[in-house]
C-alpha cells in the first residue's frame, strides 16, 4: 500500500510503500476512503507533542470501509463504512475509563500518533473506538467530524446553557459546529485573524450574527467562549468578553503559552477550562445529531501525492473549512 510517513520532526512526510497492516485481536482492517487534515497533526510533524512513535503514519479523521475482522469483533461486518477518531484505545480498567471518561486515560492511545494512523489506503484501529457513519454522509462529508467534529462538540456542550457564544478561531472545527449552535438556537460571534475579511464573511455566511478581528470587542457581552485557535494570547481577551459566572473553553490539545493577566478580569466566578481529546459518548451523540441539522461540512479536497501541499495552506491558514485527503485520486 501507499503510505506517507513522518521520519523526523520538522520534515515533510515522505512517500513509502508498506505492507497492508494485519488485523489483531479487536482491530479491524479498513480501506481508507478519505482522511481530513487537523491543525493536531502541524502539532506533531512541528514537535509541538512529544514523542510520537515515528517512523509514523499521520492522520486521524479516516473515514473508510471495514476489509477484514480481527478476532472478537462483532460490532462491525465487512463493508461496513467506519469512522476513526483521535482516540485510539484505552486501558477499560482505570477509574477515568469506568466512569466514561476515557480521554483522561493514563494509558490511552491515539490515532496517527502513539499508532499508524490514515494517510495511507489502508490501516487497523480498534474496534471498540470506531464509529458507523452515518448514511447521509459520503466519506469524503464525514471525515471532518471525526476530530474537528468530535472534540468541538466537547468544547460546545462545556459551554452549556449559554446562548451567546464566541468562536475565537474560525475554521475546521467552527464552520461545523456552528450550525450545531444555530440548530439550537444560539447565537455566535465568530473572532478571526485581523485582516481576514474572507473568514469572517464565511463565517456570516453560516450564520454568525457577528464577525470580526479578536482585537475588536464583541457588541455585546457573551455566556462563553471556545477558543479554536492555540493562541495562549486570546485566553485573557476572551475572558475579558465573557459575562461573570461564563466559561472560557480552550478546544486545542496544543497551545502556546498564556500570558499573565489582572486577576480583576478571572474575578466574578469566571472559569479557564481546557478540553482533553474526547470520548466514545461525544461521538456517538454528535454523530446522532448531525444528520438532524444536518452539518454540511465543506471540504477542499487533495490526492495523497499532494499532502504536504495541503498541509501547508492549512498552516497559512488559507483553507475554508476542511482540506480532505481523497485515497482514490
Amino acid at each position: 500500500m501507499r503510505a506517507m510517513i513522518l521520519e523526523k520532526i520538522k520534515t515533510p512526510l515522505r512517500l513509502v510503500e508498506l505492507p497492508i497492516p494485519e488485523p489483531g485481536p479487536d482491530q479491524i482492517q479498513i480501506k481508507v476512503i478519505a482522511c481530513g487534515i487537523c491543525r493536531t497533526d502541524l502539532h506533531i510533524l512541528d514537535g509541538e507533542l512529544p514523542s510520537p512513535n515515528l517512523p509514523l503514519i499521520p492522520g486521524h479523521q479516516i473515514a473508510g470501509v471495514v476489509e477484514k475482522l480481527g478476532s472478537g469483533v462483532t460490532q462491525f461486518k465487512i463493508g461496513d463504512r467506519v469512522g476513526v477518531p483521535w482516540l485510539g484505545g484505552s486501558c477499560q480498567h482505570c477509574k477515568f475509563c469506568k466512569e466514561e471518561r476515557e480521554n483522561l486515560c493514563d494509558h490511552a492511545v491515539y490515532t496517527g500518533y502513539q499508532m499508524n494512523g490514515g494517510y495511507a489506503d489502508y490501516c487497523i484501529a480498534n474496534a471498540r473506538f470506531c464509529f458507523k457513519l452515518p448514511e447521509e454522509y459520503t466519506p469524503l462529508e464525514a471525515a471532518p467530524l471525526l476530530c474537528a467534529g468530535l472534540i468541538g462538540y466537547r468544547s460546545y456542550r462545556m459551554t452549556g446553557n449559554a446562548k451567546r457564544i464566541g468562536f475565537y478561531g474560525f475554521g475546521s472545527a467552527a464552520h461545523i459546529l456552528i450550525q450545531v449552535a444555530r440548530y439550537e438556537g444560539k447565537e455566535i460571534y465568530a473572532f478571526t485573524r485581523e485582516g481576514d475579511p474572507v473568514t469572517q464573511n464565511f463565517a456570516k455566511s453560516l450564520g454568525a450574527v457577528w464577525a470580526g478581528s479578536s482585537k475588536e470587542k464583541a457588541p455585546v457581552k457573551l455566556d462563553a467562549a471556545i477558543l479554536f485557535a492555540p493562541d495562549g494570547d486570546l485566553v485573557p481577551v476572551a475572558l475579558e468578553a465573557i459575562d461573570k459566572g461564563c466559561p472560557v473553553i480552550c478546544a486545542g490539545i496544543h497551545m502556546s503559552d498564556i500570558p499573565s493577566f489582572p486577576y480583576s478580569i478571572l474575578w466574578g466566578e469566571r472559569l479557564i477550562r481546557s478540553v482533553a481529546n474526547l470520548t466514545r459518548k461525544d461521538g456517538e451523540l454528535l454523530l446522532k445529531i448531525a444528520p438532524k441539522v444536518p452539518i454540511k461540512t465543506q471540504i477542499t479536497v487533495f490526492p495523497l501525492l499532494q499532502l504536504n501541499e495541503a498541509l501547508e495552506e492549512f498552516r497559512k491558514g488559507k483553507i475554508k473549512g476542511t482540506a480532505v485527503i481523497d485515497m482514490r485520486i
